[in-house]
């Protein structure tokens, strides 16, 4: 049976467009998300035939990298990656919603991740690494919001087949194989999200993406605010005596400190 096709530029009330979606997920079916990247299949993780389906709708060889599980913000993702770092936790903060999909460590017993089937936990997880991310669509958000637990997403096409930039290329590749297509024109950056793998050596670029990596280990440094509550001299000299003193504590010259 063909998809049920849904445009939702035109759709009248958006959030029955996202109850549909949700429905259809909690039924254990395949459901083609919108993204700001390109168009995501997605599957609900608590049911591990429709995880099950969508691998072999992907036609996913082994060893090919595994999943990602789709979640609502870095605050959820915390249930996922319990002691996620504070590299991870600022690229998250800042990179979220948004076309960067973080690999951690998925190495807690209190992760969620324990609680999901075997074969979910093989999908998203085998080598003790998890994907996450928190996609930039504002349907799918929705969608992430109301339906119970994860979502497994990746890219709706089959394995080495071009990037689905519209809805219409996920159904000439997909065809029959899933049950919701939802809509939304073209993708908004038309290439597919940075991976960025972070353990206790640091970040690691695993795929070049919409953000680059020179962006990515920008937006992964600490930032000082200082914020003036008086005279506007005063942030400029903060900023220039903590320079100093960051530059002796790091042995390095002033001028290297952004």
């Amino acid at each position: 049976m063909s998809p049920v096709v849904i445009d939702i530029r035109s759709a009248e009330d958006s959030r029955d467009v996202v109850h549909r979606a949700v429905q259809s997920l909690a039924e254990a079916k395949l459901v083609v998300f919108p993204t700001e990247t390109v168009y995501a299949l997605a599957a609900s993780a608590v049911h591990p035939e429709a995880v099950a389906r969508l691998l072999e709708v992907k036609r996913r060889e082994p060893g090919k990298p595994p999943l990602t599980l789709a979640v609502r913000s870095a605050d959820d993702a915390l249930d996922y990656v319990p002691k996620m770092s504070n590299l991870a936790l600022r690229l998250a903060r800042r990179c979220w919603p948004g076309p960067v999909t973080l690999v951690c460590p998925d190495n807690h017993p209190e992760s969620l991740v324990t609680r999901l089937s075997e074969p979910v936990r093989q999908a998203v997880a085998p080598a003790g690494t998890i994907g996450l991310r928190v996609p930039g669509h504002k349907v799918f958000l929705d969608a992430l919001r109301m339906v119970p637990g994860p979502v497994v997403m990746t890219s709706a096409n089959r394995t080495g087949a071009g990037e689905p930039l519209r809805a219409q290329d996920a159904i000439d590749n997909l065809g029959d194989d899933v049950q919701l297509v939802l809509d939304d024109g073209r993708s908004r950056f038309g290439q597919s999200s940075s991976v960025v793998k972070i353990d206790e050596r640091g970040l690691e670029m695993l795929r070049a993406g919409v953000v680059s990596e020179q962006t990515i280990r920008r937006l992964s440094s600490l930032f000082i605010l200082f914020v003036c509550t008086g005279n506007t001299c005063r942030s400029p000299m903060a900023e220039a005596i903590c320079r100093h003193a960051l530059a002796r504590r790091l042995g390095c010259a002033p001028e290297r400190l952004e």
